[in-house]
């Protein structure tokens, strides 16, 4: 499929924050705890602007899962992919360059959608981000109106949507690994 025909079949959808979210993301985190085995497991976190309350957000569960460095990466793959997932290699990912997928199907979406990014563990932007809009509900609320912008623009082109929001991710980064506190 091309990237045209694949952005049709999952266009850009933003949802009002839905308060049910943060409970979705705990039932899936222990879904994915017995399908790993949680001594493999150094950290799961539930991050995106679903995990941010208030603001608007992609309906996808984002989780970053962080694994110890001698896990399986066969076994991870068998044991996600058993659960529902869709296995995608991230070469240009960190280590262990895996994301897995599930709520996509040839016909579009279907049911929850959910993105576990495989990571080993470290200190990751995308939890300081996360963070820092919890504490600074006004730069949330800047991100939202950039994100309703950006599907304005960029209905089917998910490359692009992404590519819009990165300035100022990265500008709220810089900013998050200045400020002391995070929530975990």
């Amino acid at each position: 499929m091309s990237l045209e025909e694949l952005g049709r079949l999952f266009p850009i959808i933003l949802s009002e924050y839905n308060p049910d979210w943060p409970a979705i993301y705990s039932a899936e985190k222990e879904l994915i705890e017995h399908a790993v085995g949680r001594h493999h497991i150094k950290r799961i976190s539930h991050y995106g602007s679903t995990s941010i309350p208030g603001i608007i957000a992609k309906p996808t569960i984002d989780i970053l899962l962080e694994v110890s460095d001698d896990c399986d990466n066969e076994e991870l793959i068998r044991n996600l992919v058993g659960i529902g997932y869709l296995y995608d290699p991230q070469p240009r990912d960190p280590p262990p360059h895996m994301m897995f997928m599930k709520g996509y199907t040839p016909e579009g979406f279907v049911g929850q959608a959910y993105h576990i990014h495989v990571r080993y563990g470290g200190d990751w932007d995308e939890l300081y981000f996360r963070d820092y809009l919890i504490f600074h509900p006004d730069v949330a609320e800047e991100y939202s109106k950039l994100k309703r912008r950006l599907k304005e623009e960029y209905p089917f082109d998910r490359e692009a949507y992404t590519r819009g929001k990165t300035a100022f991710i990265r500008s709220v980064v810089k900013k998050a690994r200045g400020e002391p506190g995070r929530i975990e």
